[in-house]
């Protein structure tokens, strides 16, 4: 039975956000709103929460395209080589918003993680979801959770969420309704941008 937590996104509070890290630091795997979709996510460094949301979506850990949710854009270096000034101009005019930026993974990725080429950052205009990253101390993963129903495509009701993931994750966080619209998906990891897929963030930034 997965907890089911009420936060208010003007003002999350820090009793409530240090509830949510530390189900996240004893592995447990959360499902919150961003500035778009709600995600499912867990601690990027703890393997075991990895496998297990590898295995809900159905994908083995090191294939999948999870974003690392980060609170801010100082420790990219930790997860990204050195870009250059253009590319860090996008980004901060970008973020946070809706947007996963797909950037050159370093060589200090996490170990499931260590072969990939690239990595899908996002730092989402949530407070809920930024707080959350920024006690815990380093990024979460995340991905969308999809209806099965593909006119809906995405659930956005915090209620219907914990019925339906109710035995598989440990805790629902209640944000107020969700998003239908994903994140809008950048590859900034060649020369030019390119537009991998539209969603909410507006295109006109680039």
């Amino acid at each position: 039975m997965a907890e089911f937590l009420r936060i208010y996104e003007e003002n999350p509070n820090p009793r409530e956000i240090n509830k949510v890290v530390a189900v996240l630091k004893k592995g447990g795997l959360i499902i919150y709103p961003t500035d778009t979709v709600y995600g499912l996510g867990c601690d990027i460094t703890n393997l075991k929460a990895l496998e297990k949301v590898a295995r809900i979506k159905g994908i083995k850990l090191e294939k999948a395209n999870f974003s690392f949710v980060c609170s801010d854009l100082s420790n990219l270096s930790d997860y990204v080589k050195q870009i250059d000034t253009s590319v860090f101009k996008i980004l901060k005019r970008a973020l946070p918003g809706p947007y996963t930026f797909i950037l050159p993974g370093s060589k200090s990725l996490p170990n499931p993680f260590k072969k990939r080429k690239t990595v899908g950052i996002r730092v989402p205009d949530n407070n809920i979801a930024l707080e959350i990253v920024k006690l815990l101390g380093n990024p979460i993963i995340s991905t969308s959770i999809h209806d099965e129903d593909e006119v809906l495509e995405y659930t956005t009701d915090p209620e219907l969420i914990l019925e339906k993931w109710d035995n598989l994750v440990d805790l629902v966080i209640d944000g107020g309704y969700g998003d239908n619209e994903p994140s809008t998906v950048i590859d900034l990891s060649e020369d030019e941008p390119v537009v991998v897929r539209v969603g909410k963030g507006s295109l006109e930034l680039f």
